[in-house]
């Protein structure tokens, strides 16, 4: 029976050493290269292990060799070693451990199996509050370019591609809404900044560099590339300048060089650079299947709206009044594309962005629902922080309207929540981890307003008010 037992013991202490051994990768002892490199091992005695091109050359040196081995053995100075005495010599195996197979991330929506605009809209809607037309709009262009982009013709009519043009305020969600349905499609998307470029042979971004920032976020698979998504922000900063004797260099100019990019042509780009030298290697990318996005906050554009209206009902006893729209607050949904001609874009850059559609500005209870609503909303992911310490986060109600008034001040839109719970956060994020008996905490509109504290709970008070 002892035996019985020891030999199992020998057995599973076997199995735990091998499973040790697996963790590690095997090196060659000639050359010092890994498995994961050099390819599978030959095992020697003595734990020696020699990958299958080093073994190879040894057998040629051997083969072609015109030495004799024999005459060795009676050669002064020469001294001939047994196993043992090379099992001494051989240093310590520098152990590395292998490296974990990454998981497939599969992606919520496959662009080889489109989904329909209303599934597409769905997944916009868990992480983005409001915005239902811009989703809308955007879910559709997105399902015609995809579909576009998997069929490459249809019956011999060529589908034009679906360039979008995103109007709305300043912190509304354009960039996020973007980044959103990048990260939903699992396509590599480069988010490039208008007010960096100027026609080429200035200082400043060339236009192309939009292209070879996409092709870095594809780690340089021009195919996958070829298949992505470039947002344009501050697209109305590159609007002609008005009255102006000096040369635009940063504004019609870059409209112009941009049309063919827009359209689809073959550019040629640097690969790992934004600019194209000597040293370094350049590659082709070819435009037709990327998928372009621009936005911007078009400020003034409400008064050239505004404008518009008034002349066409300004004449005549039935005529509206002058201040008919200054109070209205969906104007910018009135938009049209003589308007945004107006403001500085040129003819042949709009017509090749032809989905055109605009974001709400923010108002109190969309603010307040940002807040709680999206899958990452802000609140949860304090919520999750403190959880790791074993602590419950509350938020009072009206601590959330208080939130929401204190960014609608700030005039910055969702942006300036994050800043607004940061700044009252970091008192509660500081003393939390000091006491082990804190069981919950509770943000109340005083303590947002300056007049009072938190509410907090030991764990034997939560658990007493939980019964």
């Amino acid at each position: 029976m002892l035996e019985n037992e020891n030999n199992v013991k020998d057995t599973d202490l076997q199995e735990t050493i091998d499973k040790k051994e697996d963790e590690y990768e095997k090196f060659c002892f000639m050359c010092r290269r890994p498995e994961s490199i050099a390819g599978k091992m030959i095992e020697l005695p003595n734990h020696i292990h020699v990958c299958s091109d080093c073994m190879q050359k040894s057998f040629d040196a051997m083969n072609n060799g015109q030495i004799d081995y024999s005459k060795l053995m009676n050669i002064p100075g020469i001294q001939v070693m047994n196993v043992e005495d090379l099992n001494n010599m051989i240093p310590k195996q520098q152990k590395v451990k292998k490296k974990k197979p990454k998981e497939e991330v599969k992606p919520a929506l496959d662009i080889k199996n489109i989904p329909a605009p209303h599934k597409i809209k769905a997944s916009l809607d868990e992480y983005i509050v409001g915005q239902e037309h811009a989703k809308k709009a955007m879910a559709v262009a997105v399902y015609n370019h995809y579909k576009r982009v998997a069929t490459n013709t249809m019956n011999d009519i060529e589908i034009e591609k679906s360039n979008m043009l995103m109007i709305g305020p300043t912190g509304c969600g354009k960039t996020y809404l973007v980044k959103t349905l990048a990260r939903l499609l699992d396509v590599p998307l480069a988010i490039t900044d208008a007010t960096s470029l100027t026609e080429a042979g200035y200082i400043g971004d060339d236009i192309e560099s939009v292209v070879s920032k996409l092709l870095a976020a594809a780690d340089n698979d021009v195919e996958r590339a070829e298949q992505g998504i470039i947002f344009i922000d501050e697209i109305d900063k590159i609007a002609k300048k008005k009255n102006t004797s000096q040369r635009d260099v940063s504004g019609e100019s870059v409209q112009q060089g941009m049309l063919k990019l827009l359209e689809g042509s073959d550019v040629e780009v640097p690969v790992g650079a934004n600019s194209k030298n000597a040293m370094v290697p350049l590659t082709t990318v070819n435009t037709k299947n990327i998928l372009f996005i621009c936005g911007g906050a078009f400020p003034d554009l409400e008064e050239i709206i505004k404008e518009r209206l008034n002349k066409q009902a300004s004449v005549g006893f039935m005529a509206d009044l002058k201040d008919k729209y200054d109070n209205d607050k969906n104007l910018l949904e009135k938009v049209e594309v003589e308007d945004i001609r107006n403001f500085g874009m040129i003819p042949e850059f709009i017509g090749r962005l032809p989905v055109i559609f605009t974001l709400q500005g923010l108002d109190k209870e969309k603010l307040v629902r940002i807040l709680k609503e999206p899958k990452n909303a802000i609140l949860k992911q304090y919520q999750k922080l403190l959880a790791l310490d074993e602590v419950k986060l509350e938020f009072d109600e009206n601590a959330l309207g208080a939130i929401a008034e204190k960014a609608m001040k700030k005039n910055t839109g969702a942006r300036g929540l994050r800043a607004i719970i940061e700044e009252f956060m970091l008192d509660i994020m500081y003393e939390i981890p000091k006491d082990d008996n804190i069981g919950q905490v509770t943000i109340t509109k005083e303590y947002i307003e300056g007049t009072g504290g938190p509410v907090i709970l030991l764990r034997g008070q939560s658990a007493i008010e939980e019964k």
